[in-house]
């Protein structure tokens, strides 16, 4: 039998392993309480259901990660209290988010959220923390394709600029 090769969830986390996850962590504290607050501001009912799909995994990934630290003695980081609910009438119109400004949030922050649980997966040496931010990498995916799709659906994408081929013109 090899080094570290018995339960995964009997081995150590090494540092890289658990800073990752803490951070980790932490960004998810952020990003489920600033995507309640952006559901307060969204008008459009195809992206209020694509935030509230957001809260809930992350949600989730909190809820998994801080078992992982908790059974391996590692202290939370601190969690934001969750918003309160806001009428979108009673925004002001200058101090409100738009619809399209609340999707490229959530696109850029998801597409962020890809790469991390990229890193984690490969700094990884425990199989059952590359799994989990596997499991996430693939909801994270399925979610940024749903944003991508509203996104052009609703017109708000906007793209660089396009390469047109040489041979079109």
């Amino acid at each position: 039998m090899g080094i570290l090769s018995g339960n995964p969830e009997n081995e150590p986390m090494h540092y890289g392993e658990v800073f990752a996850t803490w951070s980790f962590l932490a960004a998810a504290n952020g990003m489920v309480a600033g995507n309640q607050k952006h559901l307060n501001h969204a008008g459009d009912e195809d992206l209020q259901k694509l935030l509230e799909e957001a809260i809930q995994a992350g949600k989730q990934e909190i809820a998994q990660i801080e078992t992982l630290l908790k059974d391996n003695g590692i202290g939370l980081p601190p969690s934001l209290p969750e918003p309160p609910k806001a009428n979108l009438d009673e925004i002001p119109d200058g101090a409100r988010f738009q619809d399209m400004e609340i999707a490229a949030t959530l696109g850029t922050q998801n597409a962020a959220g890809l790469v991390a649980c990229s890193q984690i997966i490969g700094e990884s040496i425990r199989e059952d923390i590359a799994m989990m931010f596997g499991q996430f990498h693939t909801q994270k995916a399925i979610l940024g394709a749903k944003v991508l799709k509203l996104t052009k659906d609703k017109g708000w994408l906007i793209p660089p600029p396009l390469l047109k081929n040489k041979t079109e013109e």
